[in-house]
């Protein structure tokens, strides 16, 4: 499948690198040995379409019998969705999920009016050294859909659409672009993929959507003649028509973006939502810690701890 067969060359460069709307540089923060890089919220950004949060982690390296524990911990009005490059995830809520996600494939947990999950390195991963490097985002949710019912979907890299063209392999995490779709259900325009490009390749962003960002995972990509190394997200301004090209060693991106929400949300923690009366609600529940009885609940599999409110 080509991705514009009417493209011009050279065309897509005559636009100016002010097409970069904003070019955010991740915060990191080392958790003992574990690096996280968040380029969302960031100051000067909070969301890219309804792409709220954007952690990168790792790559990290374990030794036999070590790995990551998230406790549990609530979520409310937004969405979830893990995506690996290296090691696994398992995943267990309180809805009674119990899932390993494994390199390639989508977990995507709505959290709606309350949910509770936890992550860790599973077992099997643990019987040797293991490794860790994978994205993890959070998707507002429409103010109509913040107080739906919680709800989890898995989707196996097989089930995900691909497209290979032109020394560019992309594959659709979430939503639609370049003529296909995802099948994870969404509540709002949206789309998010995988892209790998060899070296010297190049790849037009869709033009079929209002927001539209990119995050540099690995090599180097260049914009209107310009490089950026790798640990980069940018955001480009709506309506340009914009052609991404590899650098000498190739390049990993993630592509995000999508229609922007009706407003900003309120972040706290967890919690994203239209209200703060929402937030504020979400945390004293939490707090009480009335496991079952109120709005949260602990994963039936893992209840022996959880992650306290800051």
């Amino acid at each position: 499948m080509s991705w514009n067969p009417a493209l011009q060359p050279g065309c897509p460069d005559e636009v100016g690198i002010d097409s970069i709307e904003t070019l955010i540089i991740p915060r990191s923060r080392d958790l003992g040995g574990f690096e996280v890089r968040r380029a969302l919220p960031a100051p000067k950004r909070q969301m890219v379409g309804p792409f709220i949060f954007f952690d990168q982690a790792g790559p990290a390296e374990f030794l036999t019998g070590q790995g990551i524990d998230v406790r549990p911990h609530p979520h409310i009005g937004l969405a979830t969705v893990t995506y690996l490059y290296r090691g696994d995830f398992h995943h267990r809520d309180s809805l009674g999920t119990d899932q390993v996600i494994l390199p390639g494939a989508v977990n995507w947990m709505v959290a709606g009016k309350g949910v509770t999950h936890s992550e860790r390195t599973s077992e099997e991963a643990r019987r040797g050294p293991n490794s860790l490097f994978g994205i993890q985002t959070w998707v507002a949710l429409p103010e109509d859909r913040e107080d739906s019912a919680p709800s989890f979907e898995h989707h196996g890299k097989d089930t995900l659409p691909q497209i290979e063209a032109e020394g560019v392999r992309l594959r659709l995490i979430l939503g639609t672009a370049y003529g296909e779709r995802a099948p994870a259900s969404i509540f709002s325009e949206t789309f998010y993929a995988d892209v790998a490009m060899a070296p010297g390749s190049r790849l037009p962003l869709p033009d079929d959507h209002e927001d539209r960002g990119l995050y540099i995972v690995e090599g180097e990509v260049t914009v209107s003649g310009q490089a950026f190394e790798a640990g980069r997200m940018m955001v480009f301004r709506p309506g340009d028509r914009i052609t991404i090209g590899a650098g000498p060693q190739g390049a990993r991106l993630m592509m995000l973006g999508g229609a922007t929400l009706n407003g900003p949300r309120h972040v706290w923690w967890n919690f994203v939502s239209s209200s703060r009366e929402k937030i504020e609600a979400a945390k004293e529940e939490w707090r009480a810690a009335r496991w079952g009885r109120g709005q949260f609940d602990l994963p039936p599999d893992d209840r022996a701890e959880f992650i306290p409110l800051p």
